[in-house]
């Protein structure tokens, strides 16, 4: 094992870390961070519209004489979901100037104005438009703020004009170009009979992936990468995060979607599902890591003292006092159990949900939930939260072996 560390932490780590540093990875990780409350709400209005409760669409329409108390939820939805593509074409490229040193304000609305461009008024704006959203907002960037530090291209203003006019002409011609050289692409695709660019990009590229990264390879994938980059002390949540992301919205919007017209959800694996029955505790099920030294490792004293303080945050999912005062990282005793554990829970998810036991994920809850809770908000079910139960206790197996382990090797240094 320590060969093994060895050699991770020489070949790996450096190329991991430069992964996880990378500027448009984490443009486009930050801007889903700031849209995640909107997702949150939109979500849960869309869940109160279609709450999967035996009587409960009658028992509201009777109340209300009608479907007009669903006009809340598709209102927020409206609001969020129904235009999330627009702010991620905005923040990806306003995060990505930003790292540049440009005007970030600008190359932000210059973006917004090119998804348009392309026609996202038409079907692009809901989370149908998000990889379209990605990619403008990434070459927007590239290309205006470069052109916006060429002289050639800066209108000249006379002294005394307000530095916010001088700047907006600093920038006329650099975003006539960058919305041109987009408005030209939209013009040829067109003349090839490509008419709604977002529908077809969705058909032929977005949906495929979905479907691939919806399979139980992929989940068993991501529930091993994320513990595995944390074991090297990397943050494997935050550099996957931008893959999560963009399968995120539009399955829990399908999934929404199938469930209002009385059919299955077709995506099972998403964040939430992810949240809140693998990360139970934070990455690598480690809240049954806390219960597990409580239950046999409670003669440690070193043991006992960071448990006692990783036990309120490990509730809510944090858990940096565990991975780094157990530590878990390059710990080479928890390196199984650490990758083990939410390998095996979301085996047992995934089946669980595709076999109809558990319905499936189809609302954001913030990834601060509690476990358990948090399993019965996303489902909107009980049966979500009876499945968080049963992984959290199937961790706690899992991690008590060794804790023992640990035990008897500081019973042997003490006699030593």
């Amino acid at each position: 094992m320590n060969a093994f560390i060895d050699f991770m932490e020489k070949h790996f780590i450096p190329v991991a870390s430069k992964i996880g540093a990378q500027r448009h990875l984490v443009a486009i990780r930050d801007a889903f961070m700031v849209t995640m409350p909107l997702m949150i709400l939109g979500s849960f209005g869309v869940l109160i519209n279609n709450l999967p409760i035996p009587g409960f669409q009658e028992f509201m329409t009777n109340i209300f004489g009608g479907e007009a108390w669903k006009g809340f939820g598709g209102a927020v939805w409206n609001g969020t979901f129904g235009v999330l593509s627009v702010f991620i074409a905005f923040l990806v490229a306003y995060n990505l100037a930003h790292t540049y040193g440009k005007d970030a304000v600008a190359t932000g609305v210059v973006s917004v104005a090119t998804f348009f461009t392309l026609g996202a008024a038409l079907t692009g704006m809901n989370s149908s438009g998000l990889f379209v959203a990605l990619i403008v907002g990434i070459l927007v960037a590239e290309i205006f703020t470069r052109l916006v530090g060429n002289p050639k291209l800066i209108v000249k203003m006379p002294d005394g004009v307000p530095p916010a006019v001088a700047r907006a002409f600093a920038s006329l011609f650099p975003a006539m170009i960058t919305i041109s050289i987009f408005g030209l692409i939209t013009a040829i695709l067109a003349g090839f009979g490509i008419e709604d660019m977002f529908a077809s990009f969705y058909e032929l590229v977005q949906e495929p992936f979905m479907g691939l990264a919806n399979s139980y390879p992929s989940a068993l994938l991501i529930a091993f990468i994320t513990p595995f980059l944390w074991f090297f002390g990397l943050h494997g949540a935050n550099m996957i995060d931008p893959f999560m992301q963009t399968i995120n919205a539009p399955a829990i919007e399908a999934n929404a979607n199938a469930i209002a017209k009385g059919l299955d959800a077709p995506y099972i694996v998403n964040k939430p599902f992810i949240d809140s029955f693998v990360n139970l505790g934070g990455t690598g099920v480690t809240l049954g890591l806390v219960i597990a030294i409580y239950l046999v490792g409670r003669k440690n004293k070193q043991l006992m003292v960071v448990n006692n303080l990783a036990a309120a945050p490990g509730l809510f999912n944090i858990n940096e006092p565990l991975l780094f005062g157990f530590p878990i990282v390059l710990n080479p005793i928890m390196f199984i159990p650490f990758i083990l554990a939410p390998m095996i829970t979301v085996t047992i998810a995934y089946f669980a949900t595709s076999t109809g036991l558990v319905p499936p994920a189809t609302a954001i809850a913030p990834w601060v939930t509690p476990p358990i809770i948090g399993g019965a908000l996303v489902t909107g079910s009980i049966s979500g939260g009876i499945l968080a139960a049963i992984n959290l206790i199937i961790s706690v197996v899992i991690y008590i072996p060794f804790i023992i382990m640990i035990n008897i090797q500081e019973a042997r240094k003490a006699n030593i």
